[in-house]
């Protein structure tokens, strides 16, 4: 059983444990670690095995759309890292609505489901478990020209 003041330490330590860690901005600045370079080196083979793009000539009337490296740490309950992630993703900030792409979807679900659904489980009695799937945005197929 713990004391009022230790789950006080233990969120405090959590807390500042988890500011005290940084996510680089930008990729020169990811290169000066070995857990960035290893999260990056991780990145590409799933890219690839998941046949996330196929090469080609770039036609003379398309622009290509630039990536850069996006990096996240996730953390355990402690507030240790668990894993460094990095994840290559499209400028998408330089398209045009209209001329390189027509609508954006986005499957989100709202706090108050999450709510509901644990309400539910906590009612029934229900064992709940959390799955967290690598790379899940890459398993959906595009008909569309990208």
């Amino acid at each position: 059983m713990f004391s009022y003041a230790t789950i006080l330490d233990i969120n405090l330590h959590h807390c500042l444990s988890i500011t005290t860690y940084d996510e680089p901005k930008t990729y020169h600045r990811a290169i000066k670690s070995k857990d960035w370079i290893q999260a990056m080196r991780n990145e590409l083979p799933a890219l690839e095995q998941n046949n996330t793009w196929t090469s080609m000539t770039l036609p003379s009337d398309k622009k290509a759309i630039g990536c850069k490296w996006v990096y996240k740490l996730k953390y355990n309950s402690d507030g240790t890292i668990e894993i460094h992630t990095a994840r290559l993703v499209a400028k998408e900030y330089t398209q045009t609505e209209g001329l390189d792409y027509y609508d954006t979807f986005a499957p989100v679900m709202k706090l108050t489901t999450v709510r509901l659904l644990l309400a539910l489980a906590s009612s029934q009695g229900w064992l709940l478990e959390q799955l967290d799937v690598n790379n899940a945005i890459l398993h959906g197929h595009l008909e569309e020209e990208v």
